[in-house]
């Protein structure tokens, strides 16, 4: 695991979604996880066919967004947290199978005061698995 997500962000494991900060700029982050396979999660989801819950696999596209918008103020030693407020336009385009690796990209779209507006894609090889319209609000930790 890259230790500056944790320097970045609050979640910690079983709760942690992004294993490598890939790149990082102002505005765009790309990320990766690898779902093991033999996360507790397939277990249950479901036995004998399993496949991620869509719903982690958009946790880790806004636990990317969380990265993005604190490596933006990280050197401002500003202590607000990324909360996610809204989510919008979410579209599921493919799962996610146990031990499949999943490249995310997170784009910031716009900044209104202490909210922002991001776009999140990810990935697994070129197939497009999931995309969605996401807002942060930061708030004081």
């Amino acid at each position: 695991m890259d230790t500056r997500i944790l320097s970045l962000i609050p979640h910690r494991p079983p709760f942690l979604w992004v294993d490598t900060i890939i790149s990082l700029s102002e505005t765009v982050i790309e990320t990766r996880k690898t779902f093991a396979e033999d996360l507790e999660v397939f277990k249950g989801h479901y036995p004998g066919n399993p496949l991620l819950p869509g719903v982690l696999l958009c946790e880790a596209i806004y636990q990317s967004g969380a990265l993005l918008l604190a490596g933006s103020f990280e050197e401002q030693n500003d202590s607000r947290i990324p909360v996610l407020t809204r989510i919008t336009d979410t579209r599921f385009k493919r799962r996610v199978l146990p031990g499949e690796t999943v490249d995310i990209e997170v784009t910031l779209i716009d900044s209104i005061s202490s909210v922002s507006v991001l776009r999140g894609k990810a990935r697994v090889g070129q197939e497009l698995a999931l995309k969605t319209e996401f807002y942060c609000a930061l708030i004081e930790a």
